[in-house]
């Protein structure tokens, strides 16, 4: 049960810290309004707040956090951009994902 809710509250958080970068992005690269800056804002100031509902200290979440941020980038990847992930990235979301669970999940002595 906490390693779910550990994978979910990494997934929410990854989430808003992409699309906090997301809509700036859109501003400065695809000529789209300025007023995207606003709700990016209130994104990566979210991110920062689910950052801290880890109980683990915070470079371990950090850390951890890393291997589940690559896994929603190429999610986003290819839901948003339409660019379907290679094997490689496949590969390497397992790597990622696979030093994520040795660092939150090892046991502590």
């Amino acid at each position: 049960m906490l390693a779910a809710k550990t994978l979910a509250l990494f997934i929410l958080t990854a989430l808003a810290e992409i699309i906090g970068c997301y809509l700036p992005y859109l501003w400065l690269k695809k000529g789209a309004t300025a007023w995207l800056l606003a709700p990016a804002a209130l994104s990566l100031a979210l991110f920062a707040w689910l950052l801290t509902l880890h109980p683990n200290a915070a470079g371990r979440v950090y850390a951890a956090y890393g291997g589940v941020y690559i896994t929603v980038a190429l999610a986003w990847l290819w839901a948003v951009d339409g660019i379907r992930p290679s094997a490689w990235d496949v590969a390497g979301v397992l790597v990622s994902l696979a030093g994520m669970g040795i660092i939150m999940f090892a046991p502590r002595g």
